[in-house]
Parts: C-alpha cells; structure tokens; sequence
C-alpha cells in the first residue's frame, strides 16, 4: 500500500473518529435528560460553516481520490497537467507535486488537474520524436532525408524498430520542410530531442546542404524622382 492510500485511509479515519465522538457526546448528554435537539442544530451549522469554508480543500481532497483511483499518472512520470510541466515526485490527497528540469518545486492542488487534460509522457515505453528541418528549394531532397537517415541511424538512443520516419511534409514560402520521428525508449526522449537537432545541421552543413533562413525583399519607390 503506497502512501497516498494510507494518508486517505488516515484522513477518513480521524473524520470517523470524530463523527463518532460527536455521536456518542450527544447521546450521552440525552442519557442525562438535556435536550440535544438545540446542540445537534448548532453542529449541523457549524458543520454546514466549516463545510463552505473548507469547500476548496473538499475538491481538492475529492480531485486526489479519483486520482487515486484511475491512477492516470504515477510517481517518477512526466506530464504535463494545468499548464505545467515536470517529473512527479509526490501525489497526496490534496495536491500533486512536480519537480521542473531546472529544480523548481511545484505544488498543483489536486482539482486544477482532474478534468483537465492531462498528458503522461512516460505512459508507454516506446516514444516518438517529433521534429521538423527544413532545405532550401534548389536542394535535392532525396539526398537531405539519405544525410538525416544516417544521423539517426548512428544515435545511440534511437531505435530500429520501429523505423524512423523521414519524408516532406510542407512546401513553405522559402523552404522545403521534413517531418522527422525517431522512435526511442521514454527514458531517452528528452536525450533525442535536444542532441538530434544539432547533429542534423552539422550533417547537412557537411554535406553543403542549404538550410534556409527567412528573407525579405524590399523595393524602394522615390515618388520625388522626375
């Protein structure tokens, strides 16, 4: 049993407990001839004023037991869930913490992620990268996607099966653009992402393969001019 399970059996334990004292302490006072009727209005109040005061951490607590439930993500797993992004590194019945890639800590209550999309990135073991590059129009593409191939074909994290996929996907304004996805073990993803890039323009480079940068024309009118 993890602790999130034994932290909610806690929390529902001292709620009966206190229920139960509560009981008990009334029927004691009617044992003794006091008419109750007038303390069990007054908890009923207070129980309705602590429960509109305590309303946030109600959904909280009720947001952490359908995480617990459906499990949609776990402890050491990266998501991204109410606009933020990191490893999870605690779930308890009122927030879930993540830690950032530059060592932030990240307290999320629990009810700004249950009905909210929630994305595991460690889910299934095996990844796709996405990543674009693009050439300019006067290069040969069949010989851009051989250089690519063999960029990833050499990463030590990128895997053979499944086969990496390279093809033009977009014909821009000043480029011809590639879709590139290799496929890598979820614990390499982030590995593939950053060093990938970089070995692909060095590879085109080496190869005298054009890598286009924006431009733009501008023609000057002398409206004076005779």
């Amino acid at each position: 049993m993890n602790s999130s399970t034994l932290s909610f059996f806690r929390f529902l334990g001292s709620v009966a407990r206190y229920i139960v004292l509560a009981f008990v302490f009334i029927a004691i006072l009617n044992r003794f001839g006091v008419q109750t009727a007038s303390i069990v209005a007054l908890l009923g109040a207070a129980g309705l004023a602590v429960g509109l005061a305590l309303q946030g951490a109600m959904s909280n607590l009720a947001a952490g037991l359908m995480l617990l439930i459906f499990r949609p993500y776990k402890v050491g797993d990266f998501i991204d869930a109410a606009g933020r992004f990191g490893k999870v590194t605690e779930i308890d019945m009122f927030t879930t913490i993540l830690q950032t890639f530059d060592n932030k800590n990240i307290i999320i209550p629990n009810s700004q992620i249950w009905g909210e999309q929630i994305i595991n990135h460690s889910y299934h073991e095996v990844r796709g990268v996405d990543m674009h590059f693009g050439i300019a129009y006067d290069e040969n593409t069949d010989a851009a996607s051989k250089v690519i191939d063999e960029v990833l074909a050499n990463h030590p994290h990128i895997l053979k099966d499944p086969a990496p996929f390279v093809e033009v996907e977009t014909l821009n304004e000043s480029s011809v653009d590639f879709l590139v996805r290799p496929f890598c073990e979820g614990a390499h993803y982030f590995d593939v992402l950053y060093t990938v890039p970089e070995q692909v323009k060095k590879a085109l480079d080496a190869n005298n393969i054009e890598i286009p940068f924006p431009q733009r024309k501008f023609i000057i009118v002398n409206e004076n001019a005779s």
